[in-house]
């Protein structure tokens, strides 16, 4: 699951950014000044997924998109690789010529203790070896030292790429996967996965490709000193090692995918209970939050717990091979010494090769492991960009052209579950210019046939048109461009009032966005704001009240200019005086385009043409107020309720409160 305190490649255990530190943030400005300036970014968006985009992608693929960058990294992989191994041969060549070994003859027996004193032989041949050898580590850790820079520019720029890719297609995706996924797992996917997959590139994957060039030049070295000795130790250990090795590899598999999996599940019940913190402190949830929490990081544990249980074989097991093969290197080796078939020097070169060919086979059980976690978040996040939109564009689709308003539910049917559909055969045309109210009851599909209009869903069955045109096979851009929605729940992102109000037309003018405030009513708010337009709104505008964020929300559709607006109930979070205010802005902001309103106040479904009853999937009743009132129907029945309730007050709520429909 990560080691504690994190790593350089991965230095919060895959948790969000937590900010500069004070003490580091005048070297963080320094830092930044030395940045060179750099031109405007572009950011090419689509609903539709290219071909490179829809293919699986893999490790080797995300490398080989920066291929200069990894041909360099291999190029000095190598020169690590063959530099480290030069010591050995350097020892052996001093011991032999240097130090004046003895050479034993099969038929010298028995050995006596001076036949193995070796003595000063020749100091130059030492003192060059010396030399050799010091020039060899200073040449390893030069290239090591560069190939850490290259590599780290390497994970940094994948990252980059794969940072983008993902919330690309997270852009790309529609309300329906948003409603059926958790929001903290889809934040796993952006920060835990990922950088698992940084800590692999930037020091896994080099470290791997180190210590496995190392084996295989050890390996050669090993046969080229004694062929015989070799053998026997590569027969006896490779097999076992290979073998322990693929079992580690399935096992692994199965517990790092459960471990991605078990923080997906912890960081989304964490980022329930911190939006819903309000609803918890009100209701005295927090023993129970725990306990749940307890249940669900125990989960996690359990995932880690499995995860070092193989570790714990795998890691123990090939160090006791390491021990295995030098005491057969000693057995072997020291027997042929004693018959005269291997020089000292030989047999110490060989055991020195030996024991760095299985040093490097405790190291790639380290980086297997994290090659096997990186592998696990590859695989989870090939699964999120395997999902396809559920609103997905036409290939063919053509430009909406600038619409007038007519909207018609021809014969519509949908479902947000197949098997249980929320509206049945509607039939219903707008007209342009046209303010038509939706009221029912909750859960009617009131809001249904609104998100229909904007295409957040598709219908099961049946058309909707605008101008005639099936908005299935419109571009998505040309068609929510010219759409305005107002929900009843605005939303706000960090930033300033001003990025807020334009956020659909981030290149208005100050003219046009002051014109946008004075228009619904804003004016009073904006100047009772410490920096005015420029003040800073905190997260989902909490330092707002709910009615200024909604007449923000108002200053926003206001200043997007569209020629069909949707309203889902956008009063309903103002007091009287607020709404009063804003009225005016609303004939204004009607005034001319074709209006849906979601409608659960009286006061709102009066004020439109036409008052759409929907009940039990289907249209009852159409009409105006008074039409529906002479009619005597359902509507009639809901306004008296409604009235008696009241006290004879029109201005109450129709329903509670709106839901999914």
């Amino acid at each position: 699951g990560g080691r504690p305190g994190g790593s350089p490649g991965n230095p919060g255990n895959g948790l969000p950014f937590a900010g500069i530190p004070p003490e580091l943030q005048d070297g963080v400005d320094k830092l930044l000044k030395t940045e060179p300036d750099y031109p405007e970014p572009t950011a090419p968006f689509s609903y539709q997924m290219t071909a490179a985009e829809r293919r699986r992608m893999t490790l080797r693929q995300l490398v080989l998109e920066h291929w200069h960058l990894a041909a360099l990294a291999g190029v000095l992989v190598t020169i690590v690789s063959l530099a480290n191994q030069a010591g050995p041969a350097l020892i052996d060549f001093a011991i032999t010529h240097g130090m004046g070994s003895p050479a034993l003859k099969p038929g010298h027996l028995p050995l006596g203790p001076k036949d193995f004193l070796i003595g000063p032989k020749d100091f130059g041949t030492i003192a060059v070896c010396a030399m050799l050898f010091f020039g060899a580590i200073l040449v390893s850790s030069i290239a090591q030292r560069n190939q850490v820079r290259v590599t780290g520019r390497l994970a940094a720029w994948v990252m980059n790429d794969l940072r983008i890719k993902i919330f690309t297609h997270l852009q790309r995706m529609s309300l329906d996967f948003y409603t059926e996924e958790k929001a903290g797992v889809i934040m796993t996917r952006m920060t835990s996965d990922i950088e698992n997959l940084q800590q692999l590139l930037q020091d896994g994957l080099a470290s791997f490709a180190v210590q496995g060039l190392t084996m295989i030049v050890i390996t050669a070295i090993l046969f080229s000193l004694n062929v015989r000795l070799a053998i026997v130790t590569v027969l006896v250990v490779i097999p076992v090692l290979t073998a322990l090795s693929i079992w580690f590899r399935f096992a692994s598999e199965r517990g790092y995918i459960r471990v991605r999996d078990g923080i997906a599940n912890v960081l989304a019940d964490l980022s329930e209970s911190l939006h819903g913190v309000r609803i918890v402190t009100a209701h005295s949830r927090q023993r129970h939050n725990v306990l749940h929490h307890r249940n669900v990081v125990g989960e996690y544990r359990d995932a880690n717990n499995y995860t070092a249980q193989i570790n714990a074989i795998y890691g123990p097991g090939t160090q006791m091979l390491s021990y295995l093969g030098q005491a057969i290197v000693l057995v072997v080796g020291g027997t042929m010494v004693v018959h005269g078939s291997l020089s000292i020097g030989a047999l110490t070169a060989f055991f020195l090769y030996v024991n760095r060919f299985f040093a490097p086979i405790t190291l790639l059980v380290q980086q297997y492991n994290t090659y096997q976690q990186g592998q696990a978040s590859v695989t989870k996040l090939n699964t999120l960009l395997a999902l396809s939109p559920g609103v997905p564009e036409d290939p063919d689709s053509i430009e909406m052209p600038p619409i007038n308003g007519d909207i018609r539910f021809d014969h519509v049917t949908f479902g947000y579950d197949p098997n249980t559909p929320v509206l049945h055969d509607v039939d219903l045309s707008i007209k342009v210019g046209e303010t038509v109210a939706f009221v029912g009851p909750t859960g009617a599909g009131k809001s249904t046939m609104a998100k229909l209009v904007t295409r957040f869903y598709d219908p099961t069955e049946g058309r909707v048109l605008i101008d005639g045109h099936d908005i299935r096979h419109v571009s998505l851009e040309s068609l929510r461009r010219q759409l305005g929605v107002v929900p009843q729940e605005p939303f706000l992102f960090a930033g300033t009032v001003r990025e807020n109000i334009a956020f659909a037309r981030p290149d208005a003018s100050d003219a046009e966005v002051w014109e946008a405030v004075r228009t619904v009513g804003l004016l009073e708010v904006i100047e009772r704001l410490p920096e005015q337009l420029n003040t800073i709104v905190h997260e989902r505008g909490q330092s707002l009240s709910s009615g200024e964020r909604q007449l923000i929300a108002l200053g926003r559709a206001f200043l997007a200019h569209p020629r069909v607006i949707v309203l889902d109930e956008a009063t309903s979070n103002l007091d009287l005086l607020s709404e009063s205010k804003i009225e005016r802005a609303l004939d204004i902001l009607l005034e001319g385009r074709t209006a849906i309103l979601i409608a659960h106040r009286l006061t709102t479904a009066m004020k439109a043409d036409r008052i759409v009853v929907v009940d039990e999937g289907g249209i009852v009743e159409i009409g105006s107020h008074d039409q529906l009132i002479a009619l005597g129907g359902r509507y009639a029945e809901m306004y008296e309720t409604w009235i008696s309730h009241a006290g004879g007050d029109p201005d109450i709520d129709m329903v509670a409160s709106p839901d999914r429909s």
